[in-house]
């Protein structure tokens, strides 16, 4: 699933939410340099909100598809799993990961972070963790039940931050298992995004797994969660919760 996302990267980047300026504005002040390090960069969403704050940002993800737009971005992307990835003496001030950091084995993945960081560089991963009010929801994952029953995790209703705690959970216990970080910390960053129903389906496709639905099951599950946007008057609001896990190499 790690390596679905590329299937439509143009629409990947152009309907995926960026990240809120609050968050990126409190990372940032805590690198001691800007040289940064992008892990699962995809097409550069994070890399290109961290170029304009002044940061030079090296990008690695395990899909070429996504490696080849993000390149054309302007950006710099080198191919391959983080775990098998060799930063070749280079040395970065942050390591990041936006949306990304649960694909990556958080013990293997420390480690390697560490390896790649200057001392006191900086490693923080974020999420963005986001659903619409209850009844929505509950219309969306009955949809999922009647289209695609065989997936059960999208036919359930849970919370969005909950359901993106337990990566954040996962991230803390690598930092602390790999011996090489100071201890983790945690904080949220919440806002809101009103999507239209035009805008809603469009990145609906990117969520994970999507792309491996046969064409008319996806077709359907376009059709239906449509419908129930429009029953709910054509717009709605998401509330996001970015969750940043972050701590200092020691």
């Amino acid at each position: 699933m790690a390596e679905s996302f590329g299937a439509d990267p143009a629409r990947y980047d152009r309907a995926r939410p960026r990240y809120p300026h609050e968050a990126l504005e409190r990372i940032v002040a805590d690198f001691p340099g800007r040289d940064v390090l992008d892990v699962g960069t995809g097409t550069g969403i994070l890399a290109r909100q961290l170029v304009a704050t002044g940061c030079r940002v090296l990008g690695v993800d395990v899909d070429e598809r996504m490696a080849a737009f993000a390149r054309r971005t302007g950006l710099t992307v080198e191919v391959a799993p983080f775990e098998a990835w060799h930063p070749a003496g280079r040395l970065f001030d942050a390591v990041v990961a936006g949306q990304t950091w649960h694909w990556v084995e958080p013990v293997a993945g420390a480690r390697k972070a560490a390896l790649a960081l200057r001392s006191g560089g900086r490693f923080a991963a974020l999420w963005n963790a986001g659903r619409p009010d209850d009844a929505l929801a509950a219309a969306f994952a009955a949809v999922y039940r009647r289209v695609v029953p065989e997936v059960p995790m999208f036919g359930r209703v849970v919370p969005a931050v909950a359901g993106h705690s337990r990566f954040s959970d996962a991230t803390a216990e690598g930092l602390r298992a790999s011996s090489a970080f100071r201890e983790p910390e945690r904080w949220d960053v919440s806002w809101e995004r009103t999507y239209t129903r035009d805008e809603w389906l469009d990145q609906l496709p990117t969520s994970g797994g999507h792309s491996s639905f046969p064409a008319d099951r996806l077709a359907a599950l376009l059709e239906g969660v449509g419908a129930a946007i429009d029953d709910a008057g054509g717009s709605f609001v998401v509330r996001y919760t970015t969750i940043v896990a972050t701590a200092a190499r020691a």
